[in-house]
């Protein structure tokens, strides 16, 4: 997975997530969604709208004093622990 940093301030993070599609991207954006420190969280995938934009840009708003880049990795780290629960549910189902 590339990351590219495309707009940064002290509350909003803009980042190309390259080789991603809806699938990933709408289970980090609800990820996201579920910390009280996010106030949005966004993607753009359609390049017609986008100036020819190709790969999903996450964007993110965190409140007051939140980097926005750290509630990014927690939130990732959320990810991975739903996918290893889902992981050890299905392999036990099996």
């Amino acid at each position: 997975m590339e990351l590219r940093v495309t707009e940064s301030t002290e509350n909003e993070l803009s980042i190309e997530i390259a080789g991603e599609d809806h699938t990933f991207m709408n289970v980090l954006k609800g990820t996201l969604l579920e910390h009280d420190d996010i106030t949005a969280a966004t993607y753009d995938v359609n390049p017609e709208q986008s100036g020819g934009q190709t790969e999903p840009i996450l964007t993110i708003k965190t409140v007051e004093g939140v980097d926005p880049l750290e509630a990014l990795e927690s939130a990732a780290g959320d990810v991975r622990g739903k996918t290893t629960a889902f992981r050890d549910a299905f392999e036990a189902a099996a």
